[in-house]
């Protein structure tokens, strides 16, 4: 029986060593959590078996237990590297013909180009549960979750009919001599751009070119790009007139240009400038009022996810979007969870069913962006294990080889 009880011995430190070194390599991988192999010591006995006389047969292996304490966490700066302080883990829905939701604690993540989905480094796609404009859940549970998605763009573009623009004109700027030249400026005293927009949401600069031509009298001439804007076919300037107090008396009304095709490919439009609000005082030349009534398509500019998990995107036209919010899992036995390989985990009978929710609920740990949980592998701790398993491989042998010197002795007497 000895030969059999050291045998055992050997298994158990064999597999308790092959756990350690599964450990140790996976020191640097995101999410991993270690394992500790479980020992238990076999009694053969029945009731008439004196308790005193018992000799035991061994070890055997009971389980090999996950150890889910967080890891170390490390800032990256990404906002979409998610870290769980605390219990809980991702949903992520894998790919394949045979999609599933796995979860995990990994939460490098990042957008697929050509989805926009955002995914993990296996292709999975990032769980979340459908919200409103003002971040409020709409649908909950497992047949509410949802893949985060980044749209690219936002808003319809419209093109611009009008500009407002508040000018001050110095009273004792020069008058330029020469005719008029965009492109010599000698020949006007100041120019201001604005940026609009044609029909596709593209953006074309409108320069306005302002001429002293008289005491009391300025013009002013329009561009788009290199494209003069006229008036009833005319590409004569507009002349502005001031009172006493250097208030602008005409044109009293906006300009109305007439319709030009823009170079940029857009449709056909008509811009009006109001120069409402320009005056004529003795400082220098400022633009005192700008505005335009033409958008772009909104370019995504970021992504932020708050500490409730609420995914909001920005766009270059200011719009703010709330994506979804990151849906959490927990398990009445995260101990007893499946591992599937590329730190991935699925529910079992032992873990029981997963329990969704959100960062900061009762049971779920909290969201923290630019942050990814690293390994809980402690590999000082690993490796003094390491030797303690090896130091009992060691002395089962020894058990075992004292075990056949007896057997070899015994064999040599009845020779």
């Amino acid at each position: 029986m000895s030969f059999y009880t050291s045998l055992s011995g050997l298994q158990a430190a064999q597999t308790e060593m092959s756990t350690i070194s599964h450990n140790l390599a996976n020191v640097g991988t995101d999410g991993f959590k270690k394992s500790r192999t479980n020992f238990a010591d076999v009694i053969a006995s029945n009731l008439q078996t004196d308790p005193r006389k018992l000799v035991g047969s061994g070890t055997v292996m009971k389980g090999n237990t996950q150890q889910f304490s967080e890891g170390s966490l490390k800032t990256t700066g990404s906002s979409l590297d998610l870290a769980i302080s605390g219990d809980g883990f991702f949903a992520v829905k894998t790919n394949g013909l045979s999609a599933a939701v796995a979860y995990t604690r990994n939460g490098s993540f990042h957008v697929d180009p050509s989805t926009h989905n955002v995914v993990d480094d296996q292709g999975s796609r990032l769980q979340v549960y459908p919200v409103d404009q003002d971040g409020n859940v709409t649908a909950t549970g497992s047949d509410g979750l949802t893949n985060l998605r980044l749209p690219s763009t936002s808003g319809s573009p419209k093109a611009t009919t009008g500009v407002s623009l508040g000018v001050n004109l110095q009273t004792t700027a020069k008058i330029p001599v020469g005719t008029f030249d965009p492109l010599n400026a000698s020949t006007y005293n100041n120019a201001t751009t604005t940026t609009v927009y044609d029909s596709t949401g593209k953006a074309m600069t409108m320069t306005n070119y302002f001429r002293h031509e008289a005491d009391n009298s300025w013009s002013v001439r329009s561009y788009v790009g290199i494209q003069e804007l006229t008036v009833g076919g005319s590409a004569t300037p507009t002349t502005l007139s001031f009172d006493s107090n250097g208030n602008l008396t005409a044109p009293a009304a906006p300009i109305a240009y007439d319709a030009i095709l823009p170079a940029t490919g857009g449709a056909s439009q008509s811009i009006g400038l109001d120069l409402a609000g320009t005056t004529r005082k003795a400082s220098a030349f400022s633009v005192v009022g700008r505005s335009q009534d033409g958008t772009a398509v909104g370019e995504l500019s970021g992504v932020t996810v708050d500490k409730s998990g609420i995914v909001t995107a920005s766009f270059s036209n200011g719009d703010t979007i709330a994506l979804g919010k990151v849906a959490l899992a927990n398990f009445t036995n995260p101990a007893g969870l499946r591992q599937n390989g590329n730190s991935y985990w699925s529910s079992s009978g032992i873990s029981g069913q997963a329990l969704l929710g959100s960062a900061n609920d009762n049971g779920y740990g909290s969201l923290n962006s630019g942050t990814i949980e690293g390994s809980n592998v402690d590999v000082t701790e690993e490796l003094v294990n390491l030797i303690a398993a090896q130091r009992n491989f060691q002395a089962n042998a020894k058990a075992l080889d004292t075990a056949n010197q007896i057997s070899q002795t015994i064999f040599n007497m009845r020779s």
